[in-house]
């Protein structure tokens, strides 16, 4: 690794280790002037010296700066918990995201960095320096930690922790066994949302979460939050996520979401989450079922919102859907149109600081979070903090977050009603058919359309994300669905004398519900999951195409979700912690059952000429995981509609996807069974 990216994560891990104390299991040292020194530590100043900056292989001479005004950050315990839901918070991280963005050069920030490491909140600090240095042209090689290195806390049974200990104390390196974390020991078999906890705290899912929300942060310096399409990716993600929730849960014998469109009825859900926060070391609160939601009147918070302003919020939204534009402050109409309406709405709901009318539509998404996070403490009566919901490196663990975020979905969705159906010229590719398509698994004599899933037993290693923990690698195991690899087999022809280019866009729905009903076009639609979408040149003639699902622009490899960033192979790659942005491969395809189940997979080409935006490689700069993570730097490369061709209703005649298929050449679907295997199979 280089000598900035040794600095810098050095400065992100451990953030509660102060400055001084030696990183990267000793090997560095930062030498501080004694002003970088808090009170407590100042008059120790030799004594740390000789104590802890004798042995390092690489001492980081840290120069003097002009200290800055911090003043601001105080809003934030410095050992309490941050929410990038909480707007109070939210200011503050944009104030310190400003100051490191402000800096001159990587030296400059590196100083600022350490200064202010050791005097505010450590997540704040993590998370602004975290989106600063993604954003700076200068720092793009830094490799920022994963989540999961930053703190394992939120994502792994605390129980596991004093176990790592133990054996990092006792044993050498070489010694040290690695430590199970248990799967699904958050509730019993009793509790029927149970079922689906092996999606919901899947710690790659929920880094994915992390991650989306640091490339495109809600709030902050208006350069690094106004990004191509960011409403609409904020819809279309989420969007994405519920529809899989929705498919994963008829696989295992539950019914759609039921939206959280009423916030004066009970919660029936309850949720203990059984993980503590290593900032304070307390335990996220849980929440009992059938709770009942009341006013937030946290004033120390500054979290004040009423069950009512969220109703009224509401209400302005649809009423703004329904006329068709929104107003800006000025009393301008914005047109809620095809072109740039569901962009306008993704702002404005999630209440990003693009939104185009703040004070009359309020902060919807993000008080929705808040309200159910301080479920159990509305009133700071008991000094609770939030519940995993306040947090969005937890709250998909939650089954409440699917109802709430269910709910935003049929907000979108009641936009999307309003549009005319796609016509037949934007749904055509004249002259290109496609003859023939089929899902293989990636082994000699697989039957066609038939694909497995079972259990993968993966290791990780959570040493960098233990403060005062002990040197060297601490490794668990834990157990997580993954999919055997496969293939698309694809037959097309080019009805024309000259090369056309194409966009092929793969997806899967499901064809029934948990009562084994048959789902109606409508219902299907809505649940419609991408699982790929790639450039093709098509000679005249025929063509075949083969694409491995490792290839999907959706999803992002086992490797980039967990691996240590340090060991990694690509440390040179520039625009590496953009890498770590996108769903999780071994989530890919739902589970499935014992016996099988059927799902109906769909491909459509579409005319490259009506779709490219500006060219790429999608080899190049990791860009494989653009359909939700855009590219860096560039505009969202498709021109069609996030979800296109299902992102709205289509013809009242179309009753069926193969009512769809069957009026164009350059469509197809086919039956595709998904078998799960009940067993557990170590990564090698």
């Amino acid at each position: 690794m280089s000598d900035i990216n040794i600095q810098f994560r050095g400065l992100l891990l451990k953030p509660y280790e102060p400055t001084f104390v030696p990183k990267s299991n000793g090997q560095v040292y930062f030498d501080l002037p004694e002003s970088f020194l808090t009170e407590h530590y100042r008059p120790l100043r030799p004594a740390i010296e000789s104590r802890f900056g004798t042995n390092a292989l690489m001492r980081i001479s840290v120069p003097n700066i002009e200290e800055p005004d911090l003043s601001f950050a105080d809003v934030v315990d410095r050992r309490g918990a941050f929410s990038v839901f909480q707007s109070l918070h939210q200011h503050a991280a944009s104030q310190m995201i400003e100051l490191f963005l402000s800096q001159t050069n990587p030296n400059q920030l590196s100083a600022v960095a350490v200064y202010v490491r050791d005097r505010v909140n450590g997540p704040m600090f993590q998370y602004s320096l975290s989106v600063a240095l993604m954003h700076r042209s200068d720092t793009r090689q830094v490799e920022i930690p994963s989540c999961l290195e930053l703190f394992p806390d939120r994502f792994v049974n605390p129980s596991v922790f004093p176990e790592l200990r133990e054996e990092g104390i006792l044993f050498e390196q070489a010694n040290r066994r690695a430590v199970e974390i248990p799967m699904n020991f958050t509730a019993s078999d009793r509790v029927e949302e149970q079922r689906l906890a092996y999606w919901r705290e899947d710690i790659g899912l929920n880094l994915h979460h992390w991650h989306w929300h640091l490339v495109y942060p809600a709030r902050g310096p208006d350069r690094i939050v106004r990004k191509d399409r960011r409403g609409e990716l904020f819809y279309y993600m989420h969007q994405q996520t519920v529809a899989r929730y929705n498919v994963e849960r008829f696989a295992n014998g539950l019914s759609r979401v039921r939206p959280l469109d009423n916030l004066r009825d009970p919660v029936e859900e309850g949720y203990f989450p059984k993980i503590t926060r290593s900032s304070d070391g307390r335990s996220y609160p849980a929440r009992h079922p059938k709770q009942t939601l009341s006013d937030l009147n946290r004033v120390e918070d500054e979290i004040v919102v009423r069950i009512a302003d969220m109703e009224n919020w509401t209400e302005r939204i649809f009423t703004a859907i329904d006329n068709g534009f929104a107003l800006a402050t000025n009393g301008q109409r914005i047109p809620l149109d095809n072109q740039n309406g569901i962009d306008i709405l993704g702002n404005l709901i999630e209440a990003s600081s693009l939104s185009i009318n703040y004070p009359h539509y309020g902060d919807l998404h993000n008080n929705g979070h808040n309200i159910l996070g301080y479920i159990h403490d509305p009133e700071n009566s008991f000094l609770e903090g939030f519940g995993v919901m306040g947090d969005n490196t937890t709250a998909m663990r939650d089954p409440v977050f699917y109802r709430w975020h269910q709910h935003i979905d049929n907000i979108f969705e009641r936009h999307k009603q309003r549009l005319n159906p796609y016509t037949s010229q934007e749904l055509l590719f004249s002259d290109v058919s496609i003859d023939s398509f089929n899902v293989q698994l990636n082994k000699a004599n697989a039957p066609t359309n038939i694909l497995l899933t079972f259990w993968q037993r993966s290791q990780i290693n959570l040493e960098t994300g233990l403060d005062f923990g002990p040197e060297g690698n601490l490794f668990a195991t834990f157990s997580h669905l993954q999919h055997a690899p496969f293939a698309y087999h694809i037959s097309v022809t080019n009805q024309t004398v000259t090369t056309r280019r194409g966009t092929v866009r793969i997806f899967l729905g499901p064809k029934k519900n948990e009562l084994g009903h048959v789902l109606s076009f409508g219902e299907q639609r809505r649940l419609m999951i991408e699982l790929d979408k790639f450039t093709v040149s098509l000679n005249p003639g025929s063509n075949t195409i083969i694409r491995r699902s490792e290839q999907s622009s959706v999803a992002i490899s086992y490797e980039r979700t967990f691996s240590n960033i340090a060991a990694s192979s690509q440390a040179n790659n520039s625009g590496m912690q953009f890498c770590h942005c996108g769903w999780p491969s071994h989530m890919l395809l739902p589970k499935g059952t014992n016996d099988g189940l059927e799902y109906d997979f769909f491909i459509m080409i579409s005319d490259y000429t009506l779709d490219r935006v500006e060219d790429f490689d999608e080899s190049v700069n990791c860009n494989d995981a653009h359909s939700f993570c855009g590219l860096r730097d560039q505009r969202f490369p498709d021109a069609r509609n996030m979800g296109y061709p299902f992102d709205r209703p289509v013809s009242v005649q179309v009753e069926s996807l193969t009512d769809l298929t069957k009026h164009y050449i350059n469509m197809r679907t086919t039956p595709v069974m998904i078998r799960f295997t009940n067993t557990v199979i170590a990564r090698v």
